[in-house]
């Protein structure tokens, strides 16, 4: 593929953009090369300013579920534009979509809008803290929680493909109150509660990883962190920015059957638009300004546009049997692709859970941090360009989930396979 316009657009970002990007892992420094810089995308497909074709399995990083600019989005955004792109005062639209919220996800009995994953969890923390009392946070190597500086501390993603596990520019008194435990590891959350007995506020865990690629919970370890953390007083915060409306339309609390006292959510209830959210229990909730002392505010927050587009995504994701579609389709997708490679001779893992799914390149089961960094990264770059070049994007980190979404079919599915195949005959 030609990508000369590409390039020429990379260079000229570089001068003027750290990197040329807006977020670190877009500027492929996990995977070397030139990212094709994209100039439209429709259904499961999206094209860049050179004029190559992709079939997309980053899906704007999770909340392009329904396919990229889907007609009823779109209609609706077009409606919600004439009335005006944002008030920066209350609207309907907001208690609508936190009504759909509320009644789909088990632990929200109310809601307050952000305008990021970041700000989610930012917020939820701080409401975790000013209700218990305490000051100390535990959170899990591997996962990610946007870019709050108590909370860079061995953070997945971009910062682990990158080569950064935390960032300069966090002070130590910013961190010293945040512990970092093992993930799926509940002996080491037991140990780290017991050394820092009383001073505790919340465990924030992704419930099921997106950012070490997609690592499922071990039977019984969310469960085990929800009694460790009734008995010690401690909150429990599930990061649903990445699951929510994603694995199952209640979240990954629905999927389990464990509860949170606060969840963050994000990505999906945009419909693609900036969006965060964050709710728990209405008296958990009620503390957050303007009816307590937990202060958070945010000009954006809740604007119309985000809002309209949410409300059509969770009304075309509560049909039934939507679910059992993504969960087919995306079964059919990873074990194609396990199959090519097993038959290959090439150590591969494939975790999934529903539309989420990744590969690494490792004879070891995924289960955690430890084990996500042991995948061949030699390995994963040239696959990753192998696909690219032949007009299929996944994410350009092994560290990140990829996504399935309703607007991709058996066409997609197969030639993706078929690649991925021709890939496989290079590796004998």
């Amino acid at each position: 593929m030609k990508r000369e316009r590409s390039k020429k657009s990379f260079e000229a970002a570089k001068m003027i953009m750290p990197g040329g990007v807006s977020s670190p892992v877009r500027a492929f420094t996990g995977v070397g090369g030139v990212p094709p810089f994209i100039s439209r995308a429709k259904g499961s497909h999206i094209w860049d300013v050179d004029g190559n074709e992709y079939i997309d399995y980053v899906g704007a990083w999770g909340p392009a579920i329904l396919g990229h600019a889907h007609p009823k989005i779109i209609s609706a955004l077009n409606e919600a534009i004439e009335m005006g792109t944002c008030f920066g005062a209350p609207t309907e639209l907001e208690t609508r979509l936190a009504s759909m919220i509320c009644a789909a996800v088990p632990s929200i009995e109310m809601v307050r809008f952000v305008n990021s994953g970041t700000e989610a969890a930012m917020s939820a923390i701080r409401l975790a803290r000013a209700a218990t009392g305490r000051d100390k946070v535990i959170k899990f190597e591997g996962c990610y929680h946007g870019h709050v500086d108590s909370l860079l501390v061995r953070a997945g993603s971009g910062a682990a493909s990158c080569g950064e596990p935390t960032s300069a520019g966090v002070t130590f008194e910013t961190i010293k109150q945040t512990i970092v435990c093992r993930y799926n590891d509940i002996e080491n959350v037991k140990k780290a509660i017991a050394e820092n007995n009383d001073e505790i506020a919340c465990v924030i865990i992704e419930p099921i990883a997106g950012n070490m690629g997609c690592v499922p919970p071990k039977e019984g370890f969310l469960e085990g962190l929800r009694e460790l953390t009734l008995n010690e007083g401690i909150l429990l915060i599930f990061d649903e920015v990445m699951t929510g409306f994603r694995v199952s339309f209640g979240g990954a609390q629905a999927k389990y059957g464990v509860i949170p006292d606060i969840t963050c959510l994000g990505k999906i209830i945009g419909g693609g638009l900036p969006v965060g959210a964050y709710g728990g229990k209405k008296e958990l909730m009620e503390k957050i300004a303007p009816l307590g002392p937990v202060y958070q505010a945010g000009t954006l927050s809740g604007n119309p546009l985000a809002m309209i587009a949410g409300i059509k995504t969770l009304e075309l994701l509560s049909v039934e049997g939507v679910y059992e579609r993504l969960d087919k389709m995306t079964s059919y997708l990873t074990s194609k692709i396990g199959n090519v490679l097993n038959v290959a001779k090439i150590p591969n893992q494939i975790n999934r859970v529903g539309s989420m799914w990744s590969l690494f390149f490792t004879v070891e089961p995924v289960m955690d941090f430890i084990s996500a960094a042991k995948g061949d990264g030699v390995k994963f770059r040239e696959f990753f360009h192998f696909l690219l070049e032949r007009g299929i994007y996944i994410a350009p980190s092994p560290f990140e989930s990829a996504f399935v979404s309703l607007a991709h079919n058996e066409e997609d599915i197969n030639k993706t396979v078929e690649v991925i195949s021709e890939w496989a005959k290079t590796k004998k």
